[in-house]
Formats: C-alpha cells, structure tokens, sequence
C-alpha cells in the first residue's frame, strides 16, 4: 500500500477523520509528470486565443508608398497631363505659401479604415514644415466600401485651426463628393485641392522657405580652392626643409647609392610627391563634388524637382467621408 503523506489528527467530536485530503506518493509522482504539459497546452490555448483577438498582422496591411511626387495615383485614374495639372497647383501653392498637400489615391486601404491608413500615411510622408506642422495629405481609397470610408483630409497640427475637422468634411462632401459621384475624380480633387489652399489661407504661417539658387554649403566652399593650395603649399615647404636639413648624404655612403636617398630623405620626397598628388586629386574631386551640390532634400517647393515632405507633424485632425 501506498504511503501517506498527510497526517491523520482526531476532530473534536472524536471522530477519527483527517483535516485534510492526504496526497499519497503516486499522486504527487503523477502531477510531477503531466503537470508541466498541462501548463503548457494551457498556455498554447490561451495563445491561439489572444491571436484570434489580435488586429491584422503588418503583412497584411497596404503599405504605404514611398514619396516621390506631390501627387501619387495607384489606380491609374488621373492622366498624365491631369495629374502634371495637379502637381503645379499644389508646388505653386508650397511656393507662395510654403505649406505641402499632397495627394494619394490607393484602390483600397482595407482591413484598415482610412483613417488608420491615413494617418500612417502622415507618419511616413511628413507632409508639411518641421516645426510649422503645416501639412495635408488627400486620400482617395476608390474601392473602400462605405464602412471603411472612401476619402480623407488628413490635416496637420499647424493648420487645424482654420482648416477644422467641420470644414474639410464640408469640402468632402460638398465640394469633391458631386464630382466623384460623376466619375470626374480629377475635377474633384482640383476643386478640393483649392477649397483646401482657401481655407488654409487664414492661418497665420511663417514665410515660405524660398529656394536657394547657390548651394547650402556655398560659403565655405568658396575657400576650399584657397584652402587646398595653401595645403600644398604647405606640404612643399615641408619636404623642402627635410631636406635641408638632412643634407646632400651620408658619410661613406654614395650619392648615388640607393640607401643615400632612402636616408636623406630624397625617397621620401618622391612619396611625399605621390602622396600630395593622391591627396590633390581626392580632395580637388571630393571638394569639387561638395560644390557643386544642388541642396537634394526638402527646399521648401518650388522651382525644381520634388524634395520630399518636410518633417510636419499629425495627430489625427480632419475629416472622411463616402460619395
């Protein structure tokens, strides 16, 4: 018989019961073997289940596009020359005003609302003044059922105060919805894209960053070619006193002997030589190459190609709707 672990104590009313449920050898051995799987299987459930509650995996969302135009069409909707329209106006308005609108136009941001994908969107392109917040994104999902909305305003921090949620639903639905319901998609977003720029107006803005004809590091390039030929200079001046002061040889040691040059330096010169040259030619390139930049990045909008967002900062503000 198996032992019992459990001693056995008399009640008060002098019956002989335990004051416990004695667990004997063979239970404990048995719990000891299956209880780490039971809590492993237990733990495996409750996994599958808080899987089952969890929203759509990154693989699974639309990704956002990469920036590269102020107006991006992945439905092949707008024509070349209608979209070339849009992106005048919209580069016309950062220039005069310095703020960026952009446009997107996706088939479909589902399992996402466009909300969520809207302002994913806003995170990624950086619509809009570092600092200013001055940004606004347009975002067309033209298969997106009606639960998950079909367009979107999404606006910038720095401009919500005159373009309010109120009134960009109000462009939404008065302004773009009767074109798009008439499948005029690029007259739609031409008239949202100015009822947009006249609402945006209104706010008080710093002054756009106009484009600068020289490059950004044109002041200190200027000195480079001084700075380069006084190194040259320099390192001749160098050399030529090694040399001096080393003298013409070695006592016992031949001019002409291969070690005289190695150890008066004559080698040294010539290396000195290659060295400067190398140098030149990296630095004349490298430092050449600095000047000539063309300042890339964000410049503010106008005037050039397409730089990118300029750090604007969302939080959500704006409207959607259907047509």
């Amino acid at each position: 018989m198996a032992a019992v672990s459990a001693d056995y104590k008399v009640s008060p009313e002098g019956r002989g019961m335990p004051t416990r449920r004695p667990v004997t050898d063979d239970a404990r051995s048995r719990w000891l073997h299956w209880g780490p799987t039971l809590w492993a299987m237990l733990a495996l459930a409750l996994a599958c289940l808080a899987s089952l509650a969890l929203p759509a995996s990154a693989e699974d969302l639309v990704a956002v596009p990469a920036l590269t135009a102020r107006v991006t069409d992945l439905t092949s909707t707008l024509t070349p020359e209608q979209r070339n329209a849009l992106e005048t106006q919209l580069a016309q308005y950062e220039q005069q005003r310095g703020s960026q609108i952009f446009i997107l136009m996706v088939p479909s941001t589902a399992p996402e609302t466009i909300d969520q994908y809207s302002i994913r969107v806003a995170d990624a392109w950086k619509a809009g003044r570092k600092g200013v917040d001055d940004g606004v994104i347009v975002l067309i999902a033209k298969n997106n059922p009606n639960d998950l909305r079909k367009m979107r305003i999404e606006v910038g921090r720095g401009v919500q105060g005159s373009l309010t949620d109120a009134i960009s639903g109000r462009i939404l639905r008065d302004v773009m919805a009767p074109h798009f319901r008439s499948g005029d998609f690029f007259g739609g977003l031409a008239a949202g894209v100015a009822a947009v720029e006249a609402a945006m107006n209104n706010e008080a803005l710093p002054a756009p960053n106009l484009p600068s004809t020289r490059a950004p590091h044109s002041d200190l390039s200027d000195f480079l070619p001084l700075l380069f030929i006084v190194f040259i200079i320099g390192m001749v001046v160098l050399m030529e006193s090694r040399r001096r002061f080393q003298g013409p040889g070695l006592p016992g040691v031949s001019p002409t002997d291969p070690r005289s040059r190695v150890l008066t330096g004559q080698r040294g010169r010539i290396g000195a030589g290659g060295f400067g040259a190398g140098l030149g030619a990296g630095l004349g390139g490298g430092l050449g190459g600095w000047g000539r930049n063309d300042g890339g990045g964000f410049d503010g909008g106008g005037g050039g190609g397409f730089g990118g967002g300029g750090g604007g900062g969302f939080d959500g503000g704006g409207s959607s709707g259907n047509w």
